[in-house]
């Protein structure tokens, strides 16, 4: 996977908040693919690590354009399998309180049912004007059992095929929005650089700051 290329797509959608998965980075190193794409969208990176290998940094990160304000990282991780996290990031916009939760499921039902149980105490919906959790949940099905509580929390979610890239079959990566009427459009991003870039396609997200 190629970062310029993905920066080459991130410029295309040219979002204020931009959550992605599976981001290689070396601090302070010339190959740095966080640090590339961060100065490629002129955004400011977030990163929330889950595994550290030699010199490389793997796991979530968060790009954005917005002023920051509480950056917590949280750790999903199941004994046993591959350690998986959340960025948890909160934005003061002008007296607007926007919480944005970014994550990347494990591929194992009973593994993702624990990782939701505790991303929903992490949810602030009674706080904050806006709360947004997005990333890929893994989850194959719609209404599979790991996400029926998150569908109680957002209801009357939308969902889009995104993966596989070439010929999409599956709503592997999601957009949840509280409250429902916020979220203005959700579509996927379709062009023929991001059909290349990645093995998703884009989800992207029109947000009405009410």
């Amino acid at each position: 996977m190629s970062p310029e290329r993905c920066a080459a797509v991130l410029k295309e959608i040219d979002a204020d908040i931009i959550a992605l998965q599976e981001v290689e980075s070396r601090p302070g190193h010339e190959l740095d693919a966080l640090t590339l794409l961060a100065t490629e969208t002129r955004s400011r990176a977030i990163a929330g690590v889950t595994m550290v290998n030699a010199e490389t940094h793997y796991g979530n990160a968060l790009l954005t354009r917005l002023p920051v304000g509480e950056v917590r990282r949280h750790d999903l991780s199941v004994s046993g399998r591959e350690p998986r996290g959340a960025l948890n990031v909160a934005f003061d916009l002008e007296g607007l309180s926007l919480q944005v939760i970014a994550t990347h499921l494990g591929l194992r039902p009973a593994e993702r049912r624990e990782q939701v149980r505790r991303l929903l105490r992490l949810l602030d919906t009674g706080n904050r004007d806006i709360v947004v959790l997005v990333g890929d949940l893994n989850e194959w099905f719609l209404w599979g059992r790991p996400l029926r509580a998150l569908h109680r929390v957002f209801p009357d979610a939308p969902h889009k095929r995104s993966w596989p890239a070439r010929a999409p079959l599956f709503a592997l990566d999601r957009v949840w929005v509280h409250p429902r009427q916020a979220l203005r459009k959700l579509a996927v991003h379709r062009s023929p650089l991001a059909r290349v870039a990645s093995d998703h396609l884009p989800l992207t997200a029109e947000i009405e700051l009410l």
